[in-house]
């Protein structure tokens, strides 16, 4: 699939501000099966300043600065996104047991951004929670394959918690959103994070997004027109990491269009920064991800 991605995010503020600095992770990340092209970000006014980089994990990141006083400030990232389909052996995949996986996943000598073991310990918003861990030992087991436990825990997370867009933050801690039954596609991935961690399964968090318009009698999946986020389990050297979307039940194909992967939504978040004042502030995204073939 062939798509054409547009995200603009507008900033106001009540009065002016000075000395912004902001972080934008909005390049999409090389990722096996996804191309990306003519990648543009236009940001006004424009500033002093602009570095492009990396983040701490699997992310790209431009930092930028502006020195004169602001009352709006206006984003936009465009690029063409080329998603090839999942190999067909996956849908018949099972990878190793969560014992073995654990111990592989701890002797990989492997320290980039990758690397397994950067993914089973805890992190700043995904921390262990026993409720979660106690809930998901009702259906995994450690014997059990771990495209098997990725699945179960996906789909139920899927059955059982309802997807409600007024019902969580951005800051809302996951086991509130476990215990209320309802949250979002940030809340669903950072449980499913905790859980599989508890299992010694890696887990990563993956900000990106969906096709806006489905196929031709299917259902539009759910967390389309914003920025979607699900969950990347790493499954064995055979398998490497493979994206199981909670919100939607569905393992990550061309559906989806991966910018980066962390250890939660704090590494990978679209936009985050500084500055100088103390004023209202109000965002307003708008986020099109429209198939051209």
């Amino acid at each position: 699939m062939l798509y054409s991605v547009s995200h603009i995010t507008t900033l106001e503020y009540a009065a002016p501000v000075r000395l912004a600095q902001f972080n934008v992770r909005l390049r999409p990340a090389n990722w096996p099966g996804q191309i990306v092209s003519d990648y543009v970000l236009t940001i006004e006014p424009q500033p002093v300043q602009v570095t492009e980089g990396e983040g701490g994990y699997y992310v790209n990141e431009t930092r930028f600065e502006l020195r004169e006083p602001i009352t709006k400030l206006q984003i936009e990232s465009r690029f063409t996104a080329e998603c090839e389909a999942l190999p067909f052996f996956l849908s018949e995949a099972s990878g190793p047991s969560l014992t073995e996986l654990r111990e592989r996943a701890m002797t990989t000598p492997d320290l980039s951004a990758l690397a397994p073991a950067s993914y089973i310990f805890g992190s700043p918003i995904a921390m262990p929670e026993h409720d979660i861990a106690m809930w998901a030992g009702s259906f995994i087991e450690e014997t059990m394959p771990v495209m098997e436990a990725g699945r179960a825990l996906m789909h139920a997370i899927h059955e059982e918690f309802a997807y409600d867009a007024k019902a969580t933050r951005t800051d809302t801690p996951p086991i509130e959103a476990f215990r209320n039954r309802h949250g979002v596609c940030q809340d669903f991935s950072h449980i499913m994070i905790i859980a599989a961690r508890a299992y010694g399964i890696p887990a990563a968090y993956v900000s990106g997004y969906l096709r806006t318009l489905p196929p031709a009698g299917k259902e539009r999946l759910v967390g389309a027109d914003a920025m979607h986020a699900w969950v990347n389990l790493w499954c064995g050297e055979e398998l490497g990491w493979v994206g199981f979307d909670p919100t939607n039940a569905a393992l990550a194909d061309t559906d989806h269009i991966l910018i980066g992967m962390g250890r939660d939504y704090s590494d990978v978040a679209p936009l985050d920064g500084t500055f100088r004042g103390s004023s209202e502030q109000k965002m307003y995204y708008s986020v099109d991800v429209a198939p051209l073939d």
